[in-house]
This record gives C-alpha cells, structure tokens and sequence, in this order.
C-alpha cells in the first residue's frame, strides 16, 4: 500500500506508525543543480506494511519526521546515505540516527563494491528498475503516476534486500555499518571555517604570499554570498577564476576582463565586488607584511618521507584487512590516508579546523589503527 503524505495529519499518523517498528526504510528525492545544499523534493518511507511518499512542500510541520529521525530506537536503512544525510541536515537541521547504509554493507559482506540501488536489487531479488524518472524535478508539481511508482521502488525492494544483506553479517560488521554512517553524519555537520575556505581551493599552493591574501578574501566571500543565497560555488564566482584573479591581481575593470574563465556576465554580476575584495585584500597585506599573512598551502608530495611511509601505511592497511576480513578499500582510502598524513604533519589542516580527527583514527578504525600508525609516524619521526 502506498500513500501519498501532503497533510500534517497524515504525516503525524506515518511517523507514529514509524516509530513503533525496529526499523523503516528511507530515501529522498532532491534537486541540486545550482544551490548550496540540496532542495528536498520527496521522501520515500517504507515502514514493512506501508509505503508513503512525503510531500515537504505541501508540509507545514515536519516536526513529527523530525523526530523520528532522531528516534534512536528505530534504525533509519537507506542506501547510499552521503546525500541523504545531506539533504536532510540542509532541510530540517538533523541528521537520522542511527542508520544503515545497505551501499556500504553490500561492500562490507562482499556482495559488491560501491554498487548503485538498481545494481544491488538486480543482483540479489533479480528485479530490473526502471531509470526513466532519475533526472526528474523532484520540485515541480503536481507528481505524475510514473513519479510516485519510480520513487515508491526505491524503498520498496529495498526492504527485502536489506533482510538478505543483513542476514550475512555478524552483530560485529552490523555495528560496522553503523558507525560508518555515524562517522559520515558527523563530517556532513562539520564545517571549515570560512577564512579557510581558501585550503580547499586547487592549485593554492602555487600563489605567493599576496596572491593567498587575495585568495582567502575571495574564498571567503563566495562561500558567504553562496551561504546566504543558496548558491552553489562555481554559480558565485568559478574556482579557476578566482584562482587566476588571485594570480594576477587586476584592479581595473579592463584587467578584470581579460582574467581567463571570468565570463563577460560573470563579470557584470560580480565584477565590482570582486574589484573591491581585490582592493581591500592588498590594503590589508601591505599593512600586515609576509609576516602576518595567509599561511602556504602545503603539499605532502613536498615531504621528503611521504612516499616510505604512504608504503609503510598501505601495509598496514593490507595487515589489518587480512586479520580482520575487512576489505582493504573499506579500511582506508588513499585520500583517508592522505587525511592522516595531513593532520599529523601540517600546522593547517582542514581535518583539525573541522574539530574532527582523521578517519583511521575515529570510530570504529580507531582500535584497529591507532597503535599501529603511531609506531609507523614515531619511527619516521625519530630519523
């Protein structure tokens, strides 16, 4: 039975309903084209005896969903859960908890690795989805049939995979699979302080002192502007152009149009701010000096030892998988082990301005890794 939910009485009547079960499965339908954060369409719930579509926009409280999601006696399954959690946190403040992401337990029993939701419901339930609604405005209404029947599937089947995939753990891997999603809602509610902004920023660690100055101004401001509008980044002011007008400083309107990837409406949108944050930014370097100005953004191919210990690092990755049965990949990724390395060589790093520590060292990696990669950094430190 499917219900569509576009009454605060009914959504009070589904999430009470909710509430009594162990577990409900969930999933979100979102645009995200040009904002910030995503803006949420639909929500999926299937609760083992029904199905409802959720309608946030014709919604006026969502405080009943609210608390269900945070209602630690019912454990929220949904797959792929990155963006989900990110919709949610975007939308209503919270993130669900505790969850269970079938993505990352698929991966974990060895049915597949990364597998997308039609991909894991054809190999384990033999069921062929439909796609045609995938790239659909989850915004527009009123929803078609096709809509509703698309996204009522993605909880539908989902049930049932879950009852096979969960059947294969032991209650060790199950508490795997919730910590992971716990360690993914927590970075999903960290943030990088704006005047920081500017580390994430490719090719960074090529300007000098003043053009960083410059640099940070920017990032600053376009996280900002893109904060307060919900705007993505690059609809704000594209990365590689801010990159280059901190490279070549212009202070002209004539220099400002010559900046490669800085459109001619770009320009005219944004061209007198960025004149005037280029302006400020030079003030305020020349009054501070090199001394007090924006730190270098470092590289770890710029440590004479990175490449010993990145070796020294995937060998203990591969240690840990053997005695443990976890995959290698699920352990730790290049980019998490680079996240170490950052954290524990670099005065800057994104990981502590966050006030999160690095993934190996968090959760449930933290028993399996810590003494051993404070061995392996003890050891490089003493030579």
């Amino acid at each position: 039975m499917t219900d569509y939910i576009d009454s605060d009485e009914q959504l009070i009547k589904v999430c009470e309903r909710a509430s009594k079960r162990a577990f409900v499965i969930l999933d979100t339908e979102f645009v995200r084209t040009k904002t910030l954060t995503p803006l949420l369409g639909l929500i999926q719930l299937n609760d083992g005896e029904h199905v409802s579509l959720i309608d946030p926009l014709a919604l006026s409280d969502m405080s009943p969903f609210k608390t269900l999601l945070r209602n630690e006696k019912c454990v929220k399954v949904l797959h792929a859960c990155s963006e989900d959690l990110e919709a949610f946190l975007a939308s209503f403040g919270v993130v669900p908890a505790p969850v269970f992401d079938t993505q990352f337990a698929a991966h974990l029993t060895g049915i597949g690795t990364t597998m997308g939701y039609a991909n894991l419901i054809e190999q384990l339930l033999g069921i062929v989805l439909d796609k045609g609604e995938s790239r659909t405005d989850w915004l527009a209404r009123p929803l078609s049939l096709r809509q509703c029947e698309y996204a009522a599937n993605d909880v539908i089947h989902l049930l049932p995979a879950y009852n096979i995939i969960l059947e294969k753990l032991t209650p060790e891997q199950v508490n795997i699979v919730y910590a992971e999603s716990a360690l993914i809602a927590e970075k999903k509610k960290a943030q990088l302080p704006d005047d920081f902004a500017y580390l994430t920023v490719k090719n960074a660690w090529r300007l000098n002192g003043k053009q960083r100055f410059v640099l940070r101004a920017l990032a600053k401001w376009r996280i900002e502007r893109a904060r307060a509008k919900n705007m993505a980044l690059n609809f704000v002011l594209r990365e590689g152009a801010m990159l280059n007008i901190a490279t070549y400083l212009p202070q002209s309107k004539t220099a400002l149009a010559k900046i490669h990837g800085l459109t001619p409406m770009e320009n005219r949108m944004v061209g007198a701010a960025v004149l005037q944050i280029v302006a400020d930014a030079l003030k305020d370097f020349e009054t501070r000096g090199e001394q007090q100005g924006v730190p270098p953004v470092k590289r770890l191919s710029e440590i004479k030892t990175y490449k010993s210990v990145m070796a020294q690092l995937k060998q203990c990755v591969d240690g840990i998988a053997a005695e443990t049965g976890i995959p290698s990949e699920i352990l730790s990724s290049k980019k998490q082990l680079h996240q170490l390395l950052k954290f524990s060589w670099f005065d800057i790093d994104e990981t502590r301005l966050q006030n999160l520590k690095p993934d190996v060292l968090s959760g449930w990696r933290k028993p399996l890794f810590e003494d051993k990669i404070h061995a392996i950094l003890e050891q490089v430190a003493k030579q």
